[in-house]
């Protein structure tokens, strides 16, 4: 399953569902010859949901002859799991949860925290954060933002309406709500969201700029965490961390995606175990893995930064640093038993 990405340039904007099928049934054709149960693993992003994903399984089984767990995100009466759509919101809203606890800054109750985006990722952390006590004061989407105005914050009652709005493949400008939120044309919210004390990039790479990560700062942030791949720019990577080094307690403390937003990769994996198995686990069952998983992800890499990271009183571990090297160290450790290193040498 390993981590890496692919895709098509195919832009299903404005196609009909036929247009849709008749792409992923032709890129299936092609695809199937290099994929496989134990040799890579597909799963949906940007642009692929659960209506794509059917219509390239449908074809990869055709193609191949096999019904197994080669594409993840299935259907739930053919292969799929629960909790995986949730998987990757809930599994980030779990990670800095143990930043919050592990920080001393306590639970989400009374935290104000700003997302950007409003597809899968961005609903169920917003939903999470809203059980867990916390109020969302954004969401987004490629034409702007949704901002709260109010105390109260964006509410389950509307994240239940922009799914819905979403799951008709429509823009956030068509979301009614009763006065409690603006919209803001054409932007990302970070800049306009006011006192916030997290922010959780959950929609596409460079979406935090210098610029935005310095805003953040002045607004009172004290943890970012990205449920987004790359959401952040190496520039505004460079302001959280040094924030960090130079401010000590009171600094911003900053998830990379690799780790924070490794929940839906982890359902996924126990997608295909349990097309293995051919069993079906509860929700409650799933979702009590999912939080195993992700506080094995915290404290691997807070513990390979406190190993490898030399750090002055008082500072806390690199996440960025802790995380890059414990995936370094993973690599480099199975090569090793393996001997492959030896053809290096």
């Amino acid at each position: 399953m390993g981590g890496g990405k692919g895709g098509a340039d195919f832009d299903p904007k404005g196609k009909s569902d036929a247009e849709i099928r008749r792409f992923c049934c032709a890129f299936m054709a092609e695809l199937h010859k290099h994929i496989g149960a134990d040799t890579d693993v597909p799963a949906g992003d940007i642009g692929v949901g659960g209506r794509e994903i059917g219509y390239m399984f449908g074809a990869y089984r055709k193609a191949a002859g096999r019904f197994e767990g080669v594409l993840t995100g299935k259907g739930l009466s053919w292969g799929g799991s629960l909790i995986r759509p949730e998987a990757t919101g809930y599994g980030l809203v779990y990670y800095v949860g143990h930043m919050l606890e592990f920080s001393g800054a306590g639970s989400y109750a009374g935290k104000r925290v700003a997302l950007s985006g409003s597809g899968n990722v961005a609903q169920y952390a917003a939903l999470k954060l809203i059980e867990l006590g916390a109020t969302v004061v954004s969401l987004s989407d490629s034409k702007g933002a949704l901002v709260a105005t109010g105390e109260s914050g964006i509410t389950g009652e509307d994240i239940n309406a922009i799914m819905a709005i979403k799951a008709a493949r429509q823009p956030l400008t068509t979301f009614q709500n009763a006065g409690h939120v603006k919209w803001i044309e054409g932007a990302r919210p970070w800049l306009h969201v006011g006192k916030v004390d997290i922010a959780l990039p959950c929609a596409t790479q460079n979406e935090v700029s210098k610029e935005e990560a310095e805003g953040l700062l002045a607004a009172g942030c004290k943890f970012v965490a990205e449920g987004s791949n790359m959401g952040c720019t190496l520039e505004a990577i460079e302001v959280f961390e040094n924030n960090r080094k130079e401010k000590k307690g009171e600094a911003v403390w900053y998830a990379p995606g690799k780790a924070a937003n490794c929940g839906g990769v982890a359902v996924s994996g126990l997608e295909m175990a349990q097309n293995s198995q051919r069993l079906n686990w509860t929700q409650s069952e799933v979702d009590e893995k999912l939080k195993d998983i992700m506080k094995n992800a915290f404290f691997n890499g807070l513990n390979t930064a406190k190993t490898y990271v030399e750090a002055t009183e008082g500072e806390l571990p690199s996440l960025v640093a802790g995380s890059n090297i414990a995936g370094f160290v993973k690599v480099a450790q199975a090569m090793h038993d393996q001997g492959d290193w030896w053809s290096k040498n």
